[in-house]
């Protein structure tokens, strides 16, 4: 056999190769990719990759409500010759908040052989209310009222629209309902960063300070299973 006859079928065995070769480098990379993405411990240990989940969002907005206040003042002016009276109904919104920059490790624990994440809150902070004085009423009483009278009738009502509207919020069922809240998004806040880490099926203990131990939530991760 001639070089030429034998360079001939060296090159028309090379093709045949090639495919096999290319298929194997590609399933060589897929595996690498799906170990990568579901691998254990990708983004190292899971409290380090909880702390990173809550460092990403500083504070959480966990539960909202609404309030109208119905709220009344007084007005006496000229030694009690001029009296008003003003009522309103002012809608109030006060948000209820963790906040998040005051986690570290101390407020969290890991249990590998339960696959139990153990997450201790701050207490729930009230927001300042947010009072929608453009969808107000108002009626006032009175022979005359001054600008000035009208002026203190109105910021009174404010004042007082914001205590009840605070009072309200910290009634022991919506703070209740603001803590169900919280823990349900803590859950699903760690949940997901750590089954991108590769711990799926976790279960989340998640309890505020001042917290007895038959107050605290067991929660299954179940968003870690999406």
């Amino acid at each position: 056999m001639s070089d030429e006859e034998t360079q001939t079928r060296a090159k028309k065995s090379r093709p045949q190769f090639l495919p096999w070769f290319l298929v194997i480098l590609l399933i060589a990379a897929l595996a690498w990719i799906g170990w990568r993405t579901y691998g254990p411990n990708r983004m190292g240990d899971p409290i380090g990759t909880t702390l990173v989940s809550f460092e990403k969002q500083n504070r959480l907005v966990v539960f909202t409500a609404e309030f109208a206040p119905v709220v009344a003042s007084k007005d006496s002016r000229f030694f009690g010759a001029l009296k008003s009276r003003q009522v309103a109904v002012i809608p109030a919104r006060v948000n209820y908040s963790v906040d998040l920059s005051k986690m570290d490790r101390s407020r969290l624990s890991w249990n590998a052989e339960t696959q139990t994440m153990g997450v201790r809150l701050p207490a729930l902070e009230l927001s300042k209310p947010n009072l929608d004085e453009a969808r107000a009423r108002y009626m006032r009483e009175g022979i005359w009222i001054t600008p000035n009278a009208e002026e203190d009738l109105s910021r009174n009502n404010t004042q007082i629209a914001e205590r009840e509207a605070l009072d309200s919020a910290r009634s022991p069922a919506l703070m209740e309902l603001a803590r169900t809240s919280a823990r349900a998004a803590v859950q699903q806040n760690i949940a997901v960063p750590l089954a991108a880490a590769g711990y799926r099926n976790i279960t989340v203990d998640v309890s505020f300070d001042g917290d007895t131990p038959s107050k605290q939530k067991r929660a299954p991760a179940k968003a870690a299973e999406e």
